[in-house]
């Protein structure tokens, strides 16, 4: 499901009304009797309800939106709250369509009488200001926004919550708090953003008939369950152990062998062929009494030979000493395929920025935004703010996959392109997830010819296993990083 900028959203409108020939009206129409076939089940007979008609193409949609639905039998009152000229074009269309079907448009004249009949809705559906919101709100926005939120009826936006910016970067703003948001064609980069997706409630996407075979593609998709089972490599029944990649985790100490043991493990879990265990010797007894599978290789002050292996994942719970600097740049420099970077791994990268050699191998870093703020430079809340931009202009410049975890991971390919998983819930919020990511990463990219698909089906697999198990055996209070390992095996059955 692609994901679309405020920009790219009008240049669809465009590619359809003049390339396609489809007319702006037919499009609204559309789009306001889909937005109402989402709305019959979460509506009552018996309720009262108040679309708030804005201008432009979101004020258009509610003249739509409330004819179907009084054409249905349901209580509506329409309430345009711009004045007449503000309605023109497609939607002044549907404006006198709904006048002309003999119904009534309420004008909105003052706060007062507009609160009195505000008061006695169940339901209110919010129509009044789209995507190409700009700036603070102004009259009369600024003070009905806060009313709506104040008042206890069931709050419905049409395309996005009015007042809610559509794209990043954008952190000053009043908007409404809907409790469910009918998206219009494709979500916009605000749904899935910290600090705007609150305000979208619940929210599903409505298709409106645009013609998809002559749409630009944005460079942002949504990704699901459905991509994963579309693009995760079947196992072949001839296929053998070297057939499915020889990898190597290298990382923890004596203090920490927790981390890499649960990335271990995960790997050999999520199907890797052969693995391979660097770790301190002093911390081999403490990780291979987790990890029986994996055969071992001590670091400590001699240089150890990383040759052999198709891919690496490095940094976990190896400390953030100048001996562990020189590992990597081994790792760097000794060894081929994919190079996962994790945990105190993207601390040394840092240094390291800039003056890498042009690796011709994928390299792959999963930081959140506390790592990626150190990184990149900028703070936690810029990263929060414009998580699309700053790790697309990052993992081009440096050339390399960025995994930005949280609520919503964005994965971004060396080219720019991006996906976003929705996946998982707030069970993850607990030390070692994490490393269970990396252990699951590190081993879907050895089986598949795709690295982008493989980061981006692992972040999913890695959701899904949290959800199922907080839905069946545990709480996502109680859910720990090792349940997660274990739950893999019911997940991937999913997918087989």
């Amino acid at each position: 499901m692609d994901i679309v900028t405020a920009q790219e959203m009008y240049e669809w409108d465009r590619l359809a009304i003049e390339t396609a020939g489809m007319p702006g009206s037919m499009l609204m129409e559309n789009a306001g009797r889909a937005v109402c076939e989402e709305l019959e089940s979460k509506i009552q007979p018996n309720d009262q309800v108040m679309v708030l008609i804005g201008g432009g193409n979101n004020g258009g949609d509610g003249f739509v939106i409330a004819r179907t639905l009084k054409n249905r039998g349901y209580h509506v009152q329409a309430w345009q709250v711009v004045p007449d000229e503000k309605i023109k074009g497609d939607a002044l269309v549907h404006k006198k369509l709904y006048v002309q079907s003999g119904y009534t448009v309420h004008p909105f004249e003052d706060l007062s009488s507009w609160e009195k009949e505000l008061h006695k809705a169940d339901v209110i559906i919010d129509a009044m200001l789209g995507i190409g919101v700009k700036g603070s709100l102004r009259p009369p926005f600024v003070e009905i926004v806060p009313i709506i939120n104040e008042h206890q009826a069931y709050t419905i936006a049409v395309d996005i919550p009015s007042g809610v910016p559509a794209d990043e970067g954008i952190n000053d703003f009043k908007g409404i708090q809907a409790d469910f948001t009918a998206v219009i064609a494709a979500p916009k980069q605000s749904v899935f953003l910290e600090h705007t997706s609150p305000f979208y409630g619940e929210w599903r996407v409505v298709e409106i008939g645009l013609p998809s075979t002559i749409l630009s593609n944005p460079q942002c998709s949504h990704w699901t369950a459905d991509d994963v089972k579309a693009t995760l490599p079947d196992r072949q029944a001839l296929s053998h152990k070297g057939s499915h990649g020889k990898g190597l985790a290298v990382g923890g100490a004596f203090h920490m062998p927790g981390s890499i043991a649960m990335t271990a493990r995960a790997a050999l879990r999520s199907g890797i062929g052969l693995l391979t265990v660097a770790t301190p010797e002093e911390a081999v007894p403490l990780v291979s009494s987790f990890v029986r599978e994996a055969t071992y290789l001590p670091i400590g002050a001699e240089a150890a030979d990383f040759s052999g292996f198709n891919g690496v994942a490095f940094g976990m719970g190896i400390g953030r000493e100048e001996k562990s600097s020189f590992l990597l740049d081994e790792l760097i420099n000794g060894t081929e395929g994919p190079l996962l970077i994790d945990a105190d791994g993207l601390y040394h990268f840092k240094e390291k920025l800039g003056t890498m050699p042009g690796p011709n191998r994928p390299i792959v870093l999963t930081p959140h935004p506390g790592e990626f703020a150190h990184l990149t430079g900028h703070s936690i809340p810029e990263i929060l703010a414009s998580p699309y931009s700053i790790s697309r202009d990052f993992a081009r410049r440096y050339g390399v996959y960025v995994v930005l975890k949280g609520p919503n991971t964005i994965i971004t390919a060396p080219d720019g392109r991006q996906r976003v998983d929705t996946s998982g819930n707030a069970g993850l919020a607990k030390g070692g997830s994490g490393d269970v990511l990396s252990g699951v990463l590190l081993a879907l990219m050895l089986q598949s010819d795709s690295v982008f698909d493989a980061l981006a089906n692992g972040c999913v697999i890695h959701g899904l296993t949290a959800e199922h198990l907080t839905a069946e055996e545990h709480s996502m209070r109680g859910l720990l990083a090792s349940d997660l390992i274990e739950g893999l095996s019911q997940t991937l059955r999913t997918f087989s």
